[in-house]
């Protein structure tokens, strides 16, 4: 259930990440081309885990606020901002983001594989309201329906790590995946222009990741 996805269950998994040998984080590989015709200004990071897509949209000129449940993974977000020199561009929030709502409107939202303790596609909606007129929507996730064979779990190696701690063998759980239209269903015209609405299969060391990116701007 969506419950599984409370700060408990984020914080074991951060914790375990670090006692791992894979706690390095990359972004992931669609955040450069999803987002290389905007101009840096606000962004939001709903779920930022340890902070590897903050940290790179920072370092592209972008103001970022990075918002994860999880303590452990916003101390090292802090640490690997100051070790960049970027402690400046990003300001870090401890927040449950089935709760939390921001205090302002940013110009990119993004969320990269993240899951709070409430329906997945609720969420989706939820974040869209934080978004300002013009701005885009960048929605990275785990697609519904794959065949995730070697996707097995733990950290995933997205290149991030916004895995599933204690999901064995089995991959992403279903309450934790979405199908391309369900996604872009949300997102309608005339308020949303879609822009980018795709699925991908990658591989990342030993796993083979199934995912969806959709990138949207919010007309009016």
């Amino acid at each position: 259930m969506t419950t599984q996805f409370g700060a408990d269950f984020w914080e074991d998994h951060w914790r375990d990440a670090r006692e791992g040998e894979h706690f390095q984080a990359e972004p992931h590989p669609y955040l450069a081309s999803e987002t290389s015709g905007l101009t840096p200004t606000s962004a939001l990071d709903a779920g930022c885990g340890r902070g590897a897509e903050a940290l790179w949209l920072a370092a592209q000129g972008w103001q970022v606020t990075g918002a994860d449940i999880s303590p452990t993974a916003l101390a090292y977000a802090v640490a690997q901002a100051e070790a960049a020199d970027l402690a400046d561009r990003v300001a870090w929030v401890a927040a449950d983001l089935s709760t939390w709502r921001p205090e302002r409107l940013f110009d990119l939202v993004i969320t990269s594989y993240a899951h709070p303790a409430m329906p997945q596609l609720a969420f989706y909606e939820r974040l869209a309201t934080w978004l300002a007129p013009g701005g885009t929507l960048l929605i990275v996730g785990h697609l519904h329906g794959g065949d995730h064979g070697g996707d097995h779990g733990g950290d995933h190696e997205h290149g991030h790590g916004h895995g599933h701690a204690h999901q064995p063998h089995d991959g992403p759980p279903v309450e934790a995946t979405v199908t391309l239209s369900d996604v872009t269903a949300l997102l309608a015209a005339p308020e949303w222009l879609v822009e980018t609405a795709a699925e991908h299969q990658r591989e990342a060391g030993a796993h083979v990741l199934h995912d969806f990116v959709v990138r949207a701007r919010r007309v009016a």
